[in-house]
């Protein structure tokens, strides 16, 4: 009788256990549910007792310290990374995502500190929320086209993450999604991204440029706040509304171009932006919700010619009517020895920047002179117009 259970005990074990991994059986596929193997270096099969592998379950490998090397091979099918599924794992440097992992679970890289390389294969839709935050030791992250939404929290809190490219499948950006990622330098936008959370670039003290594109409607309050290195910003033309705090404590902006696509901007959106000399609206006055600009000293504002709303203060600033235009007539303007030159005239004082370029298919433009239209007018000349076989100009805000 001993004989027999030891027997039936054998034949019942592969069941769930088979290569050093636990297993569970659901309709035909197994999902790994635990590890038991001595090495530190895994590499996940494809099939286990002849069923296919479609999951790693929901804390399957959770604080296992030592180990440091994960790959989800390519020959998976449908796969899925469970919650908190490699969670604590503080020796894990590095994790090779296979083309055919669909989505990660909420937690499923947390904590892993040590997390260095990480490659996300191109099937991947959905990447849950925390599902790296704190993974203080990685550099860089970049998300194919099939990623649809980036969570809540995702790479929160990954201090020495230095880059980062969006995918242009990515719809949204969740709440602090990039949060405190304090070595932030170069954050690239898909062209699919329409909301952007709260928090979700929050206190990346060091990202120093940041293009929103034309895809997006809403960014959210606080979404960058406290991105004091921030020296430039570009606010794509479908922008509808601006946060609270949106973009307060970016001290080292100095101007913004607003777009005319806005028709709100909620309290605070520039609290703290200390740095800040020029705001430009390139359409009617929005909503506002003052104050837009405690904290700012010098901000002037700027408006266009043929829009509307800015016969009264505007957050209890005057409005300045930006107006350059270049004087066609007249014996200013043309060919003069050694130069060739033109007047511009509008509101006095006024800021500008006189742009030339050769090929207005490429639109590669070269900044020529920057100035203020001192008493309403100012001469430009160009001497190296002779270099180039045909030459263009335009002129923009600073």
């Amino acid at each position: 009788m001993v004989r027999l259970y030891l027997i039936l005990l054998l034949l019942i074990l592969p069941a769930g256990v088979q290569a050093q991994f636990f297993y569970a059986i659901t309709n035909g596929t197994a999902i790994i549910t635990g590890y038991y193997g001595s090495s530190n270096v895994v590499t996940t099969p494809s099939k286990i007792s002849g069923l296919p592998v479609v999951g790693i379950g929901t804390s399957a490998f959770t604080n296992r310290t030592g180990l440091t090397s994960v790959t989800i091979a390519n020959s998976v099918t449908n796969m899925s990374i469970g919650d908190k599924a490699f969670y604590g794992c503080t020796s894990l440097t590095n994790v090779t995502i296979g083309t055919n992992v669909t989505s990660i679970g909420q937690k499923a890289f947390e904590n892993c500190t040590k997390l260095t390389n990480l490659s996300i294969g191109n099937s991947v839709t959905n990447i849950g929320n925390s599902a790296f935050a704190s993974c203080s030791s990685l550099t860089s992250a970049t998300f194919p086209n099939s990623v649809t939404g980036i969570g809540d929290n995702a790479f929160d809190s990954c201090w020495r993450l230095a880059s980062v490219t969006i995918g242009n499948g990515v719809a949204s950006i969740g709440y602090s999604a990039f949060g405190s990622c304090s070595s932030l330098t170069n954050a690239t936008l898909g062209n699919g991204v329409t909301f952007i959370g709260i928090s979700a670039f929050g206190n990346c003290g060091t990202l120093s440029s940041m293009t929103i594109p034309n895809s997006v409607t809403n960014i959210s309050a606080h979404a960058f706040a406290g991105c004091g290195s921030m020296v430039s910003l570009t606010i794509g033309n479908s922008v509808r509304n601006i946060g609270y705090n949106a973009f307060s404590s970016c001290s080292s902006l100095t101007s913004v171009i607003i777009p005319r696509s806005v028709t709100n901007i909620a309290q605070n959106a520039f609290y703290l932006c200390s740095g800040l000399t020029s705001v430009y609206f390139n359409g009617n006055a929005p909503a506002a919700e003052p104050p837009l600009f405690n904290g700012v000293n010098n901000v002037t504002i700027y408006y266009l010619p043929g829009t509307s709303g800015w016969d009264s203060p505007f957050a209890g600033l005057p409005p300045v009517l930006w107006n350059p235009q270049v004087q066609t007539s007249g014996s200013s303007f043309g060919v003069r020895t050694n130069r060739f030159g033109f007047t511009i005239t509008g509101t006095p004082d006024i800021p500008i920047v006189v742009e030339a370029c050769t090929n207005l298919t490429s639109e590669s433009w070269t900044s020529l002179q920057s100035c203020t239209l001192t008493d309403g007018s100012i001469y430009f000349s160009d001497p190296q117009w002779t270099n180039c076989p045909d030459r263009f100009y335009r002129i923009r805000s600073p």
